[in-house]
């Protein structure tokens, strides 16, 4: 698995997760990777952060961690059943389609991890510019909608 962020502005870091990811493996994440990111990206501290409700992001210890650096970013509220929200599923999404669109098939998962991190770091930038400025529509969508489906 990989866990990876990105803003507007940049890519961020990714990280290759060898395991399930837990909620320790997750608070080291944020603390260690995305924490220096923010800081570099946002550094008069209007970073939104945007995370969906896996249990490991729900953790109290995790909450309670973003509560702690709220001066430096703020965490960005999650409706409990809005994939509509979800930027990173649609960079996961070109960035499918474009291993699929190579030639030769993956071999072993070595591979796979090598080509999934070219495309990460060679997506063009207004894939993510595009997402990051559709986000006020997404969010108005989302609340006409009460929550429910959009067509995002």
């Amino acid at each position: 698995m990989l866990w990876e962020t990105f803003s507007w502005a940049a890519l961020g870091p990714v990280v290759v997760v060898e395991q399930t990811m837990k909620t320790v493996n997750y608070l080291n994440i944020i603390a260690d990777q995305l924490h220096p990111y923010i800081a570099f990206v946002f550094p008069t501290g209007n970073g939104i952060f945007q995370q969906d409700n896996a249990p490991c992001h729900k953790a109290r210890i995790v909450l309670e961690w973003f509560e702690e650096h709220t001066d430096e970013f703020h965490l960005m509220s999650w409706l409990p059943n809005s994939p509509d929200l979800n930027l990173m599923e649609h960079i996961w999404d070109v960035m499918e389609q474009q291993i699929r669109a190579q030639t030769q098939p993956c071999p072993n998962i070595s591979t796979l991890r090598y080509r999934c991190l070219d495309v990460w770091y060679n997506l063009p930038p207004v894939i993510r510019q595009t997402l990051v400025a559709s986000m006020p529509r997404r969010v108005a969508a989302v609340l006409k909608a009460k929550g429910g489906a959009t067509r995002y």
